[in-house]
This record gives structure tokens, sequence and C-alpha cells, in this order.
């Protein structure tokens, strides 16, 4: 559940703090006022794209901040943890700043964190529904996208794209393998003679770096021995040696602290002194037992050091990168091979073409059974919003040939009577029937989604009346499992809210700004009246804003 929301030199906001509650909370104001910059504020936290247009002006960078509850024991929080990410528990802060020269930086709980980690963890935490959500519904990758999710068969048309997309890259390397033999021949015996020359040497990741470090240490192993053991004398066993003259010292002004406490304290000083040398003296010896003085060795680091930086002089390489490099021509050696192969090659084809045929096929039957339930649980809404005796049906097509999008396509079909055929939805809904379709399909997909705090902005534009009661009514039964925020212009929705915020627009002589207020019932009753009445607010408006209140 979203906490609370901080935003700061955004769009036209200046400062904005805004402490959100379980349950159904509406968010209302005049057009203009900036409602919906609350909803970007909070698509931007999970990853949104941004750009410096959205820096107030006059101020260098943007500030944007949202605490939310945290389940420690969900898979959000393995996945912080996992990923170095955790913070206080039961709480989850996510912030972004972007700067006026467009640069932006995420963080999560404190730690720097990228738009993809951003985009991960807001997944998880809540689901937007904008205002232009049914334009999606118009194009056919939409409808596809939606009945995917619907049907809980996103990750299969991931994995089915992906499947697709390897079986048309075994099949373009099949078709150059026959247009380019001869240049693949060539290459794949130039790669040949450098993967066997690298693999004879065998450079190993890390090792040059433990090579350099060994052979410095080798070189001057007489001077590590030579610099130890003086040390060691100088601190313990020459004559003069520094640990008996500070335990001197230290005795000498105990002694004397007997007669003014002021040198007690450098006594223990110099106790602490010749303890700490005293320590020094016995890493040295044990140094100086270990230090290799072995010729043979450093011989043999030299030969290697030399052999590595050899054959990267002659590939243009730089020798730590060897590794890395072998492992590359290798890949690209097996690819060649396996091209100068067609037996091996048309294996490889026939291979991915049939994991794609078993993928899609999965994802074909989940798709059916997913488009029926759809059908049907939209169609049910439908009868809510305005659209009595509506219908609506996922068909799915098959297509003429196989595509990353699997075997068919699925189009999304309307009737708004039931003397009416179905037909295609970009054809024959208007604007409000559109809209109100966008929203009763939007309200299906909130009772799947898990997360815990749902967004809609504005997605009743297009109905009013008993309809927008209805709607209310139906965000309000979803907020009894979830928090609900809704931006709206009806007063019929904002009545059912549980708790209502009023977003107004504030202009000075520089610049204009938004403020947002949470109301009481009084307040609520006049911003619902206004919401019914515009600026000339009347007793009658008052009492039809109260009955709305109440019916609530």
């Amino acid at each position: 559940m979203l906490r609370a929301l901080g935003i700061r030199n955004f769009v036209i906001a200046e400062r904005v703090e805004l402490e959100t509650a379980p349950g159904f909370t509406v968010l209302t104001g005049e057009t203009g006022a900036g409602k919906s910059i609350l909803v970007d504020a909070i698509e931007l936290l999970v990853g949104g794209r941004g750009d410096d247009t959205l820096v107030r002006e006059g101020a260098e960078r943007a500030e944007l901040s949202a605490e939310f509850d945290l389940d420690v024991r969900s898979p959000l929080a393995a996945w912080l943890a996992e990923s170095g990410l955790e913070g206080d528990p039961g709480i989850l802060i996510l912030r972004r700043t972007i700067e006026r020269d467009a640069r932006s930086r995420g963080f999560i709980n404190g730690h720097a964190a990228t738009l993809a980690q951003l985009r991960e963890a807001g997944e998880s935490l809540l689901d937007i529904h904008g205002q232009h959500a049914h334009q999606s519904l118009l194009r056919a990758a939409g409808q596809r996208d939606l009945l995917d999710a619907h049907a809980g068969a996103a990750s299969l048309a991931a994995d089915t794209a992906g499947a697709f997309r390897d079986w048309q890259r075994l099949l373009r390397l099949a078709a150059d393998a026959e247009k380019q033999f001869a240049q693949r021949e060539a290459e794949r015996a130039e790669l040949g003679e450098r993967v066997a020359e690298l693999a004879r040497i065998a450079p190993r990741e890390g090792e040059w770096d433990a090579l350099a470090a060994a052979h410095s240490r080798l070189a001057h192993g007489s001077s590590l021995l030579a610099g130890a053991q003086s040390s060691l004398e100088a601190l313990s066993e020459a004559e003069g040696a520094c640990l008996p003259q500070l335990a001197a010292v230290a005795s000498r002004l105990r002694a004397l602290s007997d007669h003014d406490a002021r040198l007690r304290a450098i006594a223990e000083l110099l106790q602490s002194a010749e303890a700490q040398a005293g320590e020094a003296a016995r890493e040295l010896r044990g140094y100086a037992s270990r230090v290799e003085l072995d010729p043979e060795a450093l011989r043999e680091t030299e030969q290697r050091i030399e052999a590595l930086h050899a054959v990267a002089r002659r590939h243009r390489v730089r020798p730590p990168e060897l590794p890395q490099r072998l492992a590359e021509w290798r890949a690209r050696l097996a690819e060649l091979e396996l091209a100068a192969s067609p037996e091996a090659l048309q294996r490889e084809v026939a291979a991915a073409r049939e994991r794609f045929g078993s993928l899609a096929k999965r994802l074909s039957a989940k798709r059916r059974s997913g488009a029926q339930e759809l059908s049907r649980e939209v169609t049910a809404q439908m009868q809510g919003l305005a659209m009595n005796g509506g219908r609506f049906a996922v068909q799915l097509r098959p297509l003429e040939a196989p595509a990353a999008s699997g075997l068919e396509q699925a189009e999304f079909e309307v009737s708004s009577h039931p003397s009416l055929p179905l037909r295609p939805l970009a054809k024959v809904a208007s604007g409000g029937e559109l809209s109100r379709l966008s929203l009763a399909i939007q309200l299906v997909a909130s009772k799947i989604s898990p997360v815990g705090t749902l967004v809609f902005d504005e997605v009743d534009a297009g109905i009013g009346g008993a309809v927008a009661e209805t709607v209310g009514r139906a965000l309000k039964r979803i907020a009894r499992d979830r928090q609900v925020l809704c931006v709206t212009h009806l007063p019929q929705v904002a009545a059912q809210g549980d708790q209502q915020w009023r977003v107004t627009r504030a202009a000075d002589e520089r610049r204009l700004g938004t403020a947002v207020q949470r109301l009481d019932r009084a307040a609520r009753i006049e911003e619902l009246a206004r919401m019914l009445g515009g600026q000339a607010i009347t007793a009658t408006t008052r009492k039809h804003a109260a009955e709305l209140l109440r019916g609530g």
C-alpha cells in the first residue's frame, strides 16, 4: 500500500505532500489544477520515462518520493535483499530526481537503482490505469497483450517470441551458409588458428593481474626481506632498539606520575605505542620467515607474462581481455562450423522450429481459455455501465504464417445491443462506448492483479449520471481488498470515496503552482457541490452534494 507521496518542483507543483490511507481515495479539482500530475509522478517513480520539461520553471531539479508498506515475506522483499536494495523492515521507499539537463537518478531504499529496477519493483507495488488506456484497445498488439496478461500467459508469450527469433536466426544462418560458403570457410580457418593458439596458452580469467602481483613480489624478494629484517632490528633486536626505549620511558613516566597526575595519560599513550610496536615486530618476524627468494618461480612467471603479452599483441587486445576474446571466438567458430555442416544446421533449424511450435500450441490453449473468461467477465461488467444487453467477445483468428506473437491474432468484438451482431471494436464503438468498455476491461483486470495499490486516472471520462454512480460503487468494492486511488471529475464517483483530496491551482505574480488538501465532511460537500454546479454553488447544489455523500 502507498503510504505517502512527495513532490518537489515537478511540472507546476512546487511542493506537494500526500499521505494516503487504505480503501478508496479520490482526487478531485478543477480542470488544469494538476490532478494527473500526481499520477505522472507515481509513473516516473516506478520507472517511467521523463525529461527536463518536467522540471518546474526556475528550479534545478524535480524530486519525487513515495513510501510503501512492504510485506517482509513477499517475493518483492526477497528480490530487494538479493539485489542489495533492502531498507527498514516493512517499508519500501522509492525516490527519483530529474535534473535540468535531463539527467535522471533513481533510488530504492536509499540505494542507487536503475530504471529497470524501479520498474521491477513497481510491477509488484501498483497498477496504473490511465485515462488514455482505451486507445490501446484499438491496436491489435494492445488487444493481444491484454488477453495474454488476463490469461496469465505473458511469460509464455515472451518465451514463444524468443523461440521464434531463435528459429528465424537459424533459418537466416542456413540461407547465408549457402550464399557465403567460401567466405565463411576462410573466416572459419582463420578463427580456428586463433582459437588453437589461445587454447594452447589457456589464459584464465583474472590471471594477468595475479601474475603482475606475483612478479612484483618475487622480483623484489631480496629488498622485501632486507627491509623486514632491518625494521625488525630497529624495533626490537639492535642496540638502542625502539621497544626497550619505549618501555623505559613509559616506566619512568609512570613513576613520576605519582608526583604529577598529568603524566599518567602520557605514560598510558606510550604503553599503547609499546604494545602496537611489539605486535608490529611479531608480524614482521612472521613476514620475514615467509618471503620467497625463488629465482625459478620468478623466471617461470616472467615467461608466462611474456607469452600472454606476445599473443595479446599479435591479436591486438589487452592481455586481461584474452579469456573473454577466446570465449567469443569459440562461440563464433561453433556457428561457422555449424554453417559448414548443412545436415547439422538443418537439425538445429528443425529443433528450433519444434520448440517454437510446442510453445506456440501451449500459448494458443491458454489464449482460448483466457478469451472465454475475459469475454464473459467484461460482458458482465458492461451491464452495469449503461450497456445493458451488450456483449463483448475475444475472437482468435489464425495467422497466415507463424509469427513472434504466436499462431493467432486476438481481436476484440463488441455488440451494444442484443439485436446487433458482434463487430470489431474499432469499427463500431463510439467515444463514450469505448471509454466505458475500457473501464469494464480495467475493472476485470484489476480483480486479478496481485498488487496492493490500483491507480485510476480519469478512466470515467465520457460517462455520467447513474452510470457514474455504478462506476464509483465498483471501484469502492475493489477497495475493500486493496487500496484504490482515483482521479475523477464526476461527483457521483467522488462521493463513493472513503477519503477525498482536492487539487487546486494557485498563481502568484511570477508562476503557477499546485496544492493538495485533504477534505473533511463539510469541505467534501462544498467540493461535490462545485463539481455538480460549477462556480455558482447554491443551497440546492449543497443539498444534492450532501445526499450524494450520504449515499456513498
